[in-house]
């Protein structure tokens, strides 16, 4: 394949993970609504929440370092278009994946949040900078349960930092319907909704508190930028989940297709359900929910999972 037909293809799967986010963002905002009595968006209102910004000027505040205020949300989009890509592909073609590339993955997914904290600071904005340090917080207290959960599933596929070896390893028992599958699943769903700030962990945003924190000097193009990495990562998490613990894409059959959907629609489901049911908390609140309660549930996790590869035990 040449690097024209590459490229094409890395740009189709962008912009259909860009398109599944969006839908799966008027999912949440409509059951949302429905929670709160109202009535909610059309379907057709995220894709146009971007055109708008798209025709907006763009507006950079007199105090913001232009260099990194603009590359920001641009370096987002690349990443989770980047990611989209190892995504998919493992998704369909398991045995073409690279080693390692689950310590990829696990990297892009970072850049994201660290864009928005770069983009942050560099606009000289008061509200911008607190909304930057909670998400620097946030940050250092969700990546360690879930890189300790990933491990679980590793040492439950054979050692393998593929994901396609990691898929392959789940032909016959996801990772899931293990004991410490099940808690390392548990940490990763709670991570999930850490890393796509949503409710009870929008702390950064926070808009009746510091105006919408780390976006609130961001307007136009640039803000629609970050509104597509933010629902390009939607689509993602959960497309990560399912290839780690619950075995992907089981079949090529139209029965295969129909369970990925509806692994899909559960995750965000649940996703949902939690940002509506629980308050925003505050930054040492979650500190201290991720590091006293759901890291050391990671690391039971992995306990488990290493003695029963090291015993042979498939459902420990």
């Amino acid at each position: 394949m040449d690097l024209g037909m590459t490229i094409l293809m890395w740009l189709a799967g962008a912009v259909a993970t860009a398109a599944l986010g969006l839908s799966f963002r008027w999912v949440d905002r409509l059951v949302t609504a429905r929670v709160q009595w109202r009535v909610g968006p059309p379907w057709y209102q995220p894709g146009a929440d971007i055109l708008k910004l798209m025709g907006k000027e763009t507006l950079m505040p007199s105090t913001a370092r232009g260099t990194g205020f603009l590359l920001a949300p641009l370096v987002a989009v690349a990443a989770s278009t980047v990611t989209a890509a190892i995504l998919w592909r493992a998704l369909l073609r398991p045995e073409s994946t690279f080693l390692g590339d689950l310590i990829v993955v696990l990297y892009l997914l970072t850049i994201p949040a660290i864009m928005t904290i770069a983009g942050a600071a560099a606009s000289g904005s008061p509200h911008a900078s607190l909304g930057a340090a909670r998400e620097i917080k946030l940050l250092l207290s969700y990546e360690l349960p879930m890189v300790i959960a990933m491990m679980t599933a590793v040492a439950h596929t054979g050692w393998s930092l593929r994901l396609g070896g990691i898929l392959q390893a789940q032909a016959n028992s996801p990772v899931i319907l293990s004991i410490s599958g099940g808690l390392a699943m548990v940490v990763a769903v709670l991570c999930m909704q850490a890393k796509l700030g949503l409710v009870p962990f929008d702390m950064a945003e926070a808009e009746c508190e510091i105006m919408s924190g780390v976006y609130v000097e961001y307007s136009g193009p640039l803000l629609a930028m970050f509104m597509i990495s933010n629902a390009m990562m939607l689509a993602l998490m959960p497309l990560l989940l399912i290839i780690v613990f619950w075995g992907g894409l089981n079949t090529g059959a139209w029965w295969g297709w129909l369970t990925l959907a509806g692994k899909y629609v559960l995750l965000v489901a649940l996703a949902t359900l939690i940002r509506n049911t629980n308050p925003r908390l505050r930054i040492d609140q979650a500190m201290r929910f991720f590091w006293f309660y759901v890291t050391p549930l990671a690391i039971a996790a992995a306990v488990l999972a290493i003695v029963g590869a090291a015993r042979a035990i498939s459902w420990l």
